[in-house]
């Protein structure tokens, strides 16, 4: 048997290593045009930020030990053209020597991924404007900025490699700026949480400018110009885009495979393609959405590895094993905060029609009188009808990567916030608390569905900003010396019972405490007493805060 795979590194070099490790005798080639095939993708920003000092430490495994290992022809500066299913070969175009040759095969597994979205805007071809995707991409930028001392960095675009980049320039020397055509960074979470990273950002120097583009770049001695459409412009030496990528698929449409909605190559769950003995995998392909139902494209590492690992076993194996879909589960480091997320955000469930309640909790890292406990916030996004958790966000210095792990499995599986509740981790006061975080957003959510409150969010002010409602502070009076919401009534949560006759009975009553608890235990009081336009404000004063916080910062950058 022979066997074909297109592009190395996640997808392709995984998918080889697979296929040597289930039929010792047959015939690998791997094509990869560039000069790597086994590379820390997920790496790269933090060797420009120093923490990675060794550009060898990068690359994971050279050709030649990759190819002494597993047996494989493996063939860099190779790039596949042409793809001809009718003869069960492709076109292959050998870069060093400028020839080309056809090479056939049973099984062809793509893995070509994908690249840096360029929009058609004027200067985005300058040299001052550099994309990240690889190696060499990585070793212009930190030529540019560690040899030859490029300090004012633009990056257009904040998601994912945008905000790494930013972080990781900045600890380089660099002064960075983030133009970013939606309202927050990091569309994966919700915006309370992207308060946070917000905040982490700008208190680290980096400027942020929201819900603008860059519209043009012109070239001058000095460096570039850049023009955004809110009328700034903007002075650098160097301009990284980065506002997303598309599935490298046109050797897949020139060979007359289908592609989705999201512009993926379509594939079944044993990751085929149109063509029976064609598999697909990692970035170029459409998949499923776990939570959502819906196609998705999911640009993770870690969904590529597990996608390669099935496509070998199916092409050598005769389709034994599938795929079903990813929950997108991800997490960030920018400075000290931690920002992990997993299933779906409101943003997405809004778009896709799907209704959903968020809850905002504050809990601690681990017990809160062990030393260096410290706070994590979460957002729980769960189904008002059938409670299944739907999505999770978690922002906080440490903790965040367990309990995001756990509760990808759960969504996974379509658990509930039942299975939240019930969560049983492993305690002791240096690690967590008798009450996980897991399970205290849980309870939270579990009462709300039990309709034990009501709820509004801080983040949907349309929910609570009205004539007929009044604020209801129960903290302590020396708390409240450190801010209130406007207009607020005071009244400490172990003096309500005595002063109920302080507490309005015609206007909406909004709870709120530090981050909850004693806001619950008011509503209870409340309404065991007969009041019942009642509130509890979500996240407390804490989550108010976060969203104050960020309101005064974009009041100030007008």
């Amino acid at each position: 048997m022979k066997y074909l795979i297109i592009g190395g590194v996640a997808g392709g070099a995984t998918a080889a290593a697979r296929i040597r490790r289930n039929d010792e005798s047959g015939e690998i080639i791997l094509f990869e045009r560039g000069n790597h095939i086994s590379f820390a993708n997920c790496g790269l920003p933090y060797y420009i930020g120093g923490e990675i000092r060794e550009r060898g430490d990068l690359l994971l495994l050279s050709v030649t030990a990759f190819s002494n290992r597993y047996d494989i022809d493996t063939r860099i500066r190779s790039e596949v053209i042409a793809i001809d299913r009718s003869g069960k070969r492709v076109l292959v175009r050998d870069l060093n020597r400028g020839r080309e040759y056809y090479e056939s095969y049973d099984k062809l597994i793509l893995s070509p991924g994908a690249s840096p979205t360029l929009p058609p805007i004027p200067g985005i071809k300058s040299p001052n404007v550099l994309t990240l995707r690889n190696i060499p991409d990585i070793d212009l930028i930190r030529e540019r900025v560690i040899t030859n001392g490029a300090k004012r960095v633009i990056i257009a675009g904040g998601g994912f490699i945008g905000v790494e980049m930013a972080e990781n320039l900045t600890l380089s020397g660099a002064e960075v700026t983030i133009v970013e055509m939606a309202g927050q960074v990091m569309q994966q979470v919700d915006y309370t949480i992207a308060a946070l990273i917000h905040h982490e950002l700008t208190s680290n120097g980096i400027e942020l400018i929201l819900s603008d583009s860059v519209t043009k770049i012109e070239e001058r001695d000095s460096g570039v110009v850049v023009y955004t459409s809110g009328g700034k412009e903007l002075q650098a030496d160097l301009v990284l885009w980065s506002t997303g990528v598309t599935p490298e698929t046109r050797l897949a449409l020139d060979a007359g495979l289908e592609t989705g909605v999201t512009r993926g190559i379509k594939v079944d769950h044993y990751l085929r393609t149109a063509d029976p003995d064609i598999y697909a995998v990692g970035d170029v392909i459409e998949t499923t959405h776990l939570v959502t139902g819906k196609p998705h494209l999911s640009l993770l590492a870690g969904p590529a590895n597990k996608q390669a690992r099935i496509a070998a076993d199916n092409a050598v194996m005769g389709n034994i094993s599938t795929f079903e879909g990813v929950v997108s589960a991800g997490i960030i480091r920018i400075f000290s905060l931690t920002v992990g997320f997993t299933g779906a955000s409101s943003l997405l469930l809004k778009k896709e029609n799907i209704d959903h309640i968020s809850s905002f909790t504050f809990s601690q890292s681990h017990a809160s009188y062990f030393p260096d406990s410290s706070q994590l916030t979460v957002n729980t996004i769960f189904s008002p009808s059938d409670s299944r958790v739907l999505g999770v966000q978690i922002a906080g210095k440490e903790g965040v990567d367990k309990r995001i792990d756990i509760i990808s499995q759960i969504i996974r599986k379509g658990g509930k916030v039942k299975d939240l509740c019930e969560v049983e981790q492993c305690y002791a006061p240096p690690f967590s608390s008798a009450k996980d975080p897991v399970n205290i957003a849980g309870f939270v959510a579990e009462n709300i569905l039990a309709k034990r409150l009501k709820i509004v969010n801080p983040d949907h002010p349309e929910e609570f900003m009205g004539e007929e409602r009044v604020f209801l502070d129960v903290r302590t009076e020396k708390e409240c010396e450190g801010g209130v919401i406007p207009g607020a009534i005071n009244i400490p949560q172990e003096e309500l019972r005595f002063r109920l006759d302080e507490v309005p009975d015609d206007k909406h009553v909004i709870i709120y405490c530090a981050i909850g608890m004693r806001a619950y235990l008011s509503y209870r009081i409340l309404e065991s007493n007969g009041f019942r336009n009642l509130s509890v404000l979500s996240g407390g004063y804490a989550a108010y805060n976060i969203l104050e916080r960020e309101r005064l910062r974009l009041k100030k950058s007008f």
